[in-house]
Parts: C-alpha cells; structure tokens; sequence
C-alpha cells in the first residue's frame, strides 16, 4: 500500500526520507493484531509519554497495548524536538560563519546558503532516528501490541479502535496536545503555517511573521532570521517569553533583535487575511493600527490538548479545555484510567512526558504513590543564548520575598564566557532564607540546557549550594558560575561578628 500524501500534511515533501519516516511510525500496509482477552495496560498516544510508558510496562512483563491515530513518536520526533533542534543547530552554524569576521577576525564569508539543503537534512536525520519509536520495533522487540487507528473509550474498561475492543486492568491516556489557532478574525481563510507544518517548507520564507513570543515563536524566528529572511514577532503581552524571568527574557530579546528579528509586544492582531501570495496582518499596538504584510504566518500562541474524539464520557474520565484533570497521582476522576504528559499536564515538555510515563507505571500497575508535584522538571528555550529554568518562578520568588535569597553572576564575571565572547547572560539561583536550600535557578546562557541539569540534579538529591560549590569544575568553563554563586552566598554568610571572631583568632595566635 502506498503513502497517501494528504493522509499527514505535516510529513511533507513525500521524498525518499519522509517516506522512511512514515515506513516506521505509521506504515502503510500495517495490520492490527487481534485483541488478548485483557491487557494489563492499554495506552492511548504513542507519543513520548504513550511510548515510554507502553515500553516500560511490557519490560515488566504487562500485557500492552499501544493505539496511535496518526505518527508513532508523536511531537517530539516528527513536528516538534528533534526536526526544530536540527533546523536550529544549522542556524546557529549560519551565523556564526558570517559573524567570524567580527567577532574573531575569521575569513570573510559571501554569498547565501541554501535552505532547501538544511531542511533535507532534518527530514534525513529525522528518519534515522525514527525507527527508535517506531511500530516495528514496539512490536517485535519490545512486545507491545500496536493498533494504529482511531481510539476511542467506550466503558470505564475498554477502548474501540479499529472496531476491536481492548479491555484493560488500566489505562493511560498520553494523547498530547496540539498548535492551538487563536479566534482572530479570517485566520480560518488564510494558510497559516504552525510548529505541525513549518518543518514542511522547501523554500526559504521572505518575511515570516510569528503570532507569539513563547519558546516556539522565538526560537523559529531566530532560526529563520538568521537563515536570511525578515522576521517580524507579534506579542500580545509587554515581553516575550512572559513565563520566564524578565530579566533573562530581556537578554534573549536583545539578542533577537541584535539578528535582525523586529518585536512588536503589547500588539493585539485585529485581523488576518490572504492578500494574493502574501498574508496581511491588522494590529493595534500603542492605540495605533498597523499593517504588516508577510509571505508566511507562523501561529506559535499556544497548545490545545487532545481530548476530541476519545469517548472520554463513557470512561467517566473528567476534562476541560486545559486538558484531563487528574490528580498528583495522575489519576483521572475514573479509578482504572490515568492521564500523562501534554494532554493533562502544564509542563508540555518531552522529558516531562518522559519523568512522569515512569512514575505512571509504577501508580497503575504495582500500587505505587508517586507525586507530580515531587518531580523537578527543569525547562529551556533554545535561543542562542539558551534560557534554563528549574524550580521556584521569579513570580513565586518575589511572593515570598523575605523568605528568598536570590544570588545571580553575571557571565561578564566568568572567565569562558569572555573568552567566547559570550557574556551577555547570567546564573541567577533562589535559595531558602537563612539556608543554601536551593529553590530555583535561571540560567541564559549559550548551552544554558546542560548548565540547568547540575542544579536539577542538586534539588533532586537535596544538595544545597555550598555542596554544589564543592563540586570541581575544569577551567575554564560556564559550569563556574555556579561554583561563584556559592562563594557568593558564603561571603555573604560571614556577618559582622562572623569577622570580628576570626579577627580575634588569628590575633591570638603567634
């Protein structure tokens, strides 16, 4: 059976990779298998959390099943973390190519280069790295069961798909969430590109316009910019990235528009409508109306979580329009369902899916207590320079005032961010008063992601910073910064009186 090319619009070109790609997470001429009377578990989403959690329990020995309506692997392989990280990766070595010159009297560099060619290569390493996730090797190497079809429940004890019914002990619903479309007057007449369809394109856009200054909006408007197109970022609120710290916000910002990205913030978009090959863009910025005509729109203002189409009434399993309530158990209002990941969870990251895929299995299928609220989940935005979160939010920080300790160095004061020319960011950690327990960290910085998880890994383990500090860093790197964030926090743990008693030791001796 062929690929049907309009089956998945978001899988084009159909080129030989892509065809690769759909030859795993969605084959063709697939055949479910017959039902077992019972499964131990039946998940519903094959993406990052449906996977790991389908993967883990057949590892123990559970009777699975696995049931996917579209492509195995789900955002993170096909739409979302890998062909972004990828297309950023060629991005960044862009740039750097033509800023050699300056920055560090490298050869000059002329002409342009060639974006089909950098789009070929995601969808390449894409494919390579498809068969991971893929149907085959969850059915005949891990053992899982896989339906590809519509899924749907039709009791609190069973899901249709195919028109077979899959009784299960328990179920997790891992069904994800998807590019949510703001209600703006004509969007549904204009082609808008979103996070599902921009890794689709073959040619380079002349001026793409973003609706959203989130992680998606800003790391595909510096990624393109720096492939050579006009970028325009239209924010709704006064900055972007407005779940981040303000002041971290504000370098990343800084180095958008350093690339030649314009930002417009405070700007509500009236309108939207196709304008011949071009789509035109109303806002109102300032009390002032404004027209900006772009060749393509990227709509990044948000995720949607996939509830539609799932029978979640008959499975008594409650929902909203922010997805499936469940509790810090990841338990839904059904005693025998669970929900994980974007559908049910406000950390929409894979390697949250990932965390708490692991910690469902163990609630399900062996009574185990785990909480959502004890998992540390760290976050990045992968702008250069990257913006790292773990723990307390600035916001959180400033309502607890007196209870904070907030000790930042900026990078200008670490010997290999000067060194690269990269000191425009800082290392900002949250401790309890009076304490090195650490609360939080922010972290913008060029490789920011790798910093954060030292300072994850510490709250997890209940490490404070002067233990931290301890840890021996090679010099010269980044990573000291968090060794001068805890002699920081000891200098400022030498009071008055402190100093006046060593004062008295060291006159006593002779």
């Amino acid at each position: 059976m062929a690929h049907d090319p309009m089956q998945f619009p978001a899988v084009q070109p159909l080129d030989a990779h892509n065809r690769r790609l759909l030859d795993n997470v969605h084959p063709p001429a697939w055949t479910n298998p017959r039902p077992r009377d019972r499964y131990h578990l039946v998940v519903v989403g094959a993406g990052t959390a449906g996977l790991v959690t389908a993967a883990i329990g057949a590892a123990l020995g559970a009777r699975v099943a696995l049931v996917e309506r579209e492509l195995m692997g789900g955002d993170c392989l096909n739409v979302g973390c890998v062909p972004s990280k990828a297309i950023l990766a060629a991005a960044r070595a862009w740039h750097a190519a033509r800023t050699a010159a300056e920055r560090f009297h490298g050869p000059a560099v002329s002409g342009d280069g060639d974006f089909a060619a950098v789009m070929e290569r995601m969808r390449r390493i894409r494919a390579d790295l498809s068969p991971v996730d893929g149907a085959l090797r969850f059915r005949d190497q891990i053992g899982v069961d896989v339906f590809l079809g519509e899924g749907r429940f039709t009791a609190q004890d069973a899901v249709e798909v195919d028109g077979r019914t899959l009784r299960f002990h328990r179920a997790v619903i891992a069904t994800g969430a998807r590019a949510a479309i703001p209600p703006i007057e004509g969007v549904g007449g204009v082609e808008c590109l979103t996070n599902e369809t921009v890794f689709s394109l073959t040619e380079r856009p002349e001026h793409l316009a973003v609706i959203g200054g989130g992680p998606i909006g800003c790391e595909l408007a510096q990624a393109f910019v720096r492939f050579g197109a006009r970028v325009t970022v239209i924010e709704g609120g006064p900055r972007i990235l407005p779940h981040d710290d303000a002041d971290a916000a504000e370098v990343v910002a800084a180095a958008l528009r350093r690339d030649g990205v314009e930002i417009l913030t405070d700007a509500r978009v009236d309108s939207v409508a196709a304008d011949g090959a071009g789509k035109t863009i109303r806002l109102t910025r300032g009390g002032e109306s404004i027209q900006i005509t772009a060749s393509h729109l990227l709509v990044a203002a948000g995720r949607a979580p996939n509830v539609d189409g799932l029978g979640l009434e008959a499975a008594g399993v409650e929902f909203d329009e922010e997805g499936v309530l469940v509790d810090e158990r990841m338990r839904t209002s059904s005693p025998h369902v669970y929900a994980i990941g974007d559908v049910a969870s406000r950390y929409r990251f894979t390697h949250a899916a990932d965390a708490q895929a692991r910690m469902v299995v163990r609630n399900a299928l062996f009574f185990g207590r785990g909480k959502a609220s004890d998992l540390v989940i760290p976050w990045c935005t992968y702008t250069s320079p990257e913006l790292a979160h773990v723990g307390l939010t600035p916001d959180e920080a400033r309502e607890a005032e007196d209870e904070v300790q907030t000790i930042t160095i900026p990078l200008r004061e670490v010997d290999r961010a000067r060194l690269e020319g990269e000191t425009e960011g800082f290392v900002r950690v949250h401790l309890r008063a009076g304490s090195d327990t650490i609360l939080g960290a922010t972290i913008v910085a060029e490789h920011a992601g790798e910093l954060i998880t030292q300072v994850t890994q510490a709250m997890t383990a209940g490490v404070g910073l002067g233990r931290l500090g301890d840890v021996i860093h090679p010099y010269p790197t980044v990573g000291e910064a968090l060794r001068k964030a805890a002699d920081a926090w000891r200098r400022e743990k030498l009071t008055p009186t402190a100093k006046r008693a060593f004062g008295l030791f060291f006159r006593t001796l002779r």
